[in-house]
Order: C-alpha cells, then structure tokens, then sequence
C-alpha cells in the first residue's frame, strides 16, 4: 500500500489525507519522522495516541458548527484540550522508557510539534473570538448587524463552489443589501487583514469563489439584485444608441434574459446555469455559451461597469 495514502487519523471524513494533515498541522518533516518510525513500532500505542491528537484537532478545525460550540462552552473547551495534553504526556512517558537513543529523539521531535499544534488550536479560540469582535464593529459602520454572519451555516455554504473543492472556511462571509456598502466593506476587510472573496451564485467550475485562507471575507452579492428593462443607451465613441440592460452582479442570468427578451432583444450571454449564475460572475469568467457563437461572451456584450478597488474606491469602465 503506498504510505501517503495511509488512514490513521480518526474523525478524518474529508479528502485529504493523514500526510496531508500531519504536515498542515505539525509540519513537514514530522511525515518523515513518522514515516522512518512506522518501522519501528512495537504496540503502536504512542502512533495511535498522537493520531487521536491530531483526528480531534482535525474534525474541529473542518467543521465550524464544532467550533461554534467549543468558542461558546469554554468549559468543554478546557477539558478537551486537557485530554489532548493528556494523551502527549502519555507518549512522553512512554518515550522516557525507551532505550533507543535516535528512536528517543525522533518521538520528542514529534512530541515537540504536537504540542505546539495543540497550544495553536487552544488559543485560536480567543484570538477568533476578539478578531470577531473588532470586525463587527467595524463592519457595522458600513452594513446591518444581521448582514455580517459568522455562523456556521454561513461559513459552510460559502467555503465551496461548484467545484466542491474545499480548502478553509471563511472566516465570515458578509451579504450587503447595496451597492453603496461595498466600497465601506472593502476598506474594513483591508483594515482587518482579511481576504476577500467576492461571490454570487457559487455556480463556478473555476474555483474563483473559494477561500483559500482561513481568513477570508466572503462578500456576497445575492442581495444587490436590481435589473433595469432595455433601454437606448449612447456610448463614447458610438454615433448611434445601443440597446443595454443596467443590472447590479447580483442578478440571475435568466432574469436578464428574460428582460432582453421583453425588450426584443436576445441576451448573448446564456450559460447552462443560467438559472443560478449572477451576471457578476458571468463578467469575472467571461462567460459564453451557445449563442456566443453568433453574439460573443460577457465581456463582448459589456457596454460599462464599475468596481471597488483594494482600497474601497469606485473605478467605472465604458
């Protein structure tokens, strides 16, 4: 069996494997050390407590409704930390009754990075819970209280799209209700040192819309939803009118469509997740389908639009 496939971490039900998990948590050359110590193993009993050290970091880090409930009950909290420098005393003891001066070594190496992954894992409650603190009230300045969610069913709906590929969760994902919020929002996130992840529909194959750290901010447009109906439009550097649809990112494809077709026009971009991708995300993926053989992609049929830049301002383009 190839070793980097092997599964001895307990509570381990997502796709990475027990490598990649020792290196995320302990780093990389604990793999090795592990790797070099499998030989040796006489009861596996230390291997088994270590890896029940880190399934228990593990299952919490990649579920949020658990960390929710550990962040709230400080109490449980402390007892399962306990346990986990319960079970690295336990290794120690086993190690100072072995007689192998380099085997010796090796396990207080790994013992050494355990224990600095678990003093990581206690305070990272604490440090979540004043960064949570800071980022409402300054989030609250630019939006509604109930528009800034650090709940776990925010933070789990958001940490993937289409893709299904699954990296961090945000740290919170923010739904504004307008356009006039973003620019506040943005500058708040950089204040923070937050990522921000802009995301519509979640419809993406690209992974455009995915956290990749976990301290992200998802912006979420859904909310900024308004679709004009077709309408002449004079443009620079155009003698005659066009006939354009001023929308907000967040509108679904299909209603676009469908207010071209009132108009009796025929809206070019037409992706198969028409009914659930937002014009936002057609613009950022240059998006086609079928009738962009005849009429182009998004960014072809893209008379003007606006921005907020890194540092929250508004850049407009024609």
């Amino acid at each position: 069996m190839d070793a980097a496939r092997l599964r001895e971490i307990p509570y381990n039900y997502t796709s990475l494997s027990d490598r990649e998990i020792v290196i995320r948590l302990l780093g990389p050359a604990a793999w090795d050390i592990l790797g070099q110590l499998r030989q040796e193993r006489r009861t596996g009993r230390s291997a088994r407590m270590l890896f029940e050290v880190l399934g228990d970091i593990w299952v919490v880090d990649r579920n949020p409704y658990l960390q929710e409930d550990l962040l709230d009950n400080p109490k449980r909290r402390g007892l399962l930390v306990e346990a986990l420098h319960h079970r690295l005393r336990e290794i120690e003891r086993r190690r100072q009754q072995r007689a192998d001066g380099e085997g010796d070594a090796r396990v207080l190496q790994l013992l050494e990075a355990a224990r600095r992954a678990v003093e990581r894992f206690a305070g990272g409650f604490e440090q979540a819970r004043g960064l949570r603190q800071q980022a409402r009230r300054l989030f609250r300045r630019h939006t509604h209280d109930d528009n800034i969610r650090f709940d776990p069913y925010a933070r789990v709906s958001h940490v993937t799209d289409a893709t299904d590929w699954r990296v961090e969760y945000p740290f919170v994902v923010l739904c504004p209700d307008a356009e006039e919020e973003i620019p506040g929002l943005v500058r708040a996130c950089a204040q923070l040192g937050l990522t921000i992840v802009p995301r519509g529909g979640g419809t993406g194959y690209t992974g455009g819309a995915i956290p990749l750290t976990a301290t992200a901010a998802v912006i979420n447009s859904e909310k900024l939803d308004r679709c004009g109906a077709v309408e002449p439009t004079r443009l620079p550097g155009l003698e005659r009118p066009v006939t354009t649809v001023l929308t907000e990112a967040g509108v679904v494809t299909r209603r676009v469509a469908q207010a071209a077709e009132l108009g009796g026009c025929v809206f070019a971009v037409d992706p198969t997740s028409a009914d659930a991708s937002c014009v936002g995300g057609n613009i950022a993926m240059n998006a086609g389908g079928k009738k962009a053989v005849l009429w182009g992609t998004a960014v072809d049929n893209l008379a003007w639009w606006r921005m907020v830049d890194p540092d929250g301002n508004w850049l407009e383009f024609f």
